[in-house]
């Protein structure tokens, strides 16, 4: 069968509905078909000898060509269940795997660590014990903080050994795992730098607000647009291909040894940086996400097409001189039709040399002149 026109391409964006979902769903709007908004708090997977089901409003999950996921800590396991299950069917920006990483300060820290990318000393520590004898060692300011939380939250500054003892005290109680990690001094300021595939599409310089340490935007720091070097910006793609996120804020600290990470972030906020930078941010997250599921599609067609081949006994295109036929559908652009790229390997067809080509209704013939 053909089909006279391009493939719809349907994407869905599966979120919690805040402000900034709700931007990158009005840009994502602009480059595909068909765009569904699908809150992540009226999904459910069900798990069986039979396999693994998505439900959304306790109905199966419709087929998508993209599927954009993001999501609090909260949900981490639900978004990995969710992403496992659509793994290689359909294109994701950020592996189902990388919401266990991205929502625990710890792996993330183990994932810097293991890809060389500079970060603060940090410690991990099963006792409180433990960590008290560590304090006495420590160069003050120090910093604690929960594995999970974001925006700044689950972060406490202490700028004494009888401060940070006091906070280990409080954390004993809540009986939850902990990191110490080096202080380093910025007067409050650190880097947001949002990364887009192997780009970094907008930076800003963000400054806490008057005895705050944390610089995030919604603890009231304030932001100014930055142009990044090009070691910055390299550290800033590492960061988020290390812990699998095409899609990413990484948040950096100027240090006199160079920058220096301490978070990741795949699901930032960003008003703060689009009214910062003035630049559209969601409009290249979306317009990335297109281009990557057309990548997607294509390579799926050509997948499936060199079975169609090993079907009919082809083996390796440009093998035979045999004239062999495939069932397809066109691939147009802008109202030319783009071949699929094993009949081209098959013709040997060099753009240099003439071509003869015959058409009528319903059939289309390309021979050498």
């Amino acid at each position: 069968m053909f089909q006279t026109g391009l493939k719809q391409m349907k994407a869905a964006l599966i979120s919690l509905g805040s402000k900034s979902s709700e931007m990158t769903l009005e840009a994502m709007r602009k480059y595909f078909d068909a765009v569904d908004s699908i809150n992540i708090k009226s999904m459910e997977v069900t798990l069986g000898s039979k396999g693994l089901s998505i439900l959304y409003d306790s109905k199966p999950l419709q087929k998508y060509d993209c599927v954009y996921a993001k999501g609090s800590f909260r949900y981490a396991p639900l978004l990995r269940s969710i992403t496992t299950s659509l793994y290689g069917n359909t294109y994701m920006p950020i592996k189902p795997n990388t919401f266990t990483i991205a929502h625990d300060k710890l792996l993330t820290h183990l994932a810097l660590q293991y890809y060389k990318i500079p970060m603060p000393n940090t410690y991990v520590l099963s006792t409180i014990g433990a960590a008290k004898k560590i304090l006495k060692d420590l160069k003050y300011p120090i910093i604690l903080k929960f594995p999970h939380g974001t925006q700044g939250k689950g972060v406490m500054f202490a700028d004494s050994f009888a401060a940070a003892s006091s906070m280990l005290d409080a954390i004993e109680t809540l009986k939850q795992p902990f990191l110490i990690q080096e202080y380093i001094e910025t007067e409050g300021s650190d880097i947001r730098a949002i990364v887009v595939g192997d780009k970094v599409v907008a930076a800003m310089k963000r400054k806490a607000a008057g005895e705050e340490k944390r610089a995030n935007i919604h603890a009231g720091g304030k932001g100014e647009p930055l142009i990044l070097d090009a070691h910055a910006k390299k550290i800033a793609v590492d960061t988020a291909k290390s812990i699998g996120a095409e899609i990413c804020a990484v948040d950096i600290l100027e240090t006199a040894k160079g920058p220096s990470v301490i978070e990741a972030n795949i699901s930032p906020g960003l008003q703060g940086i689009t009214s910062v930078t003035k630049i559209d941010v969601t409009d290249k997250i979306a317009k990335y996400l297109y281009e990557k599921t057309k990548e997607f599609s294509e390579k799926g067609k050509t997948t499936e097409t060199s079975r169609m081949f090993t079907d009919l006994g082809v083996g390796k295109a440009g093998k035979s001189d045999t004239e062999q036929q495939i069932v397809t559908n066109l691939d147009f652009r802008s109202e030319r039709i783009l071949l699929p790229k094993i009949i081209t390997k098959l013709a040997k067809f060099d753009e240099k040399e003439d071509v003869v080509i015959k058409a009528r209704k319903g059939k289309v013939s390309v021979e050498k002149y």
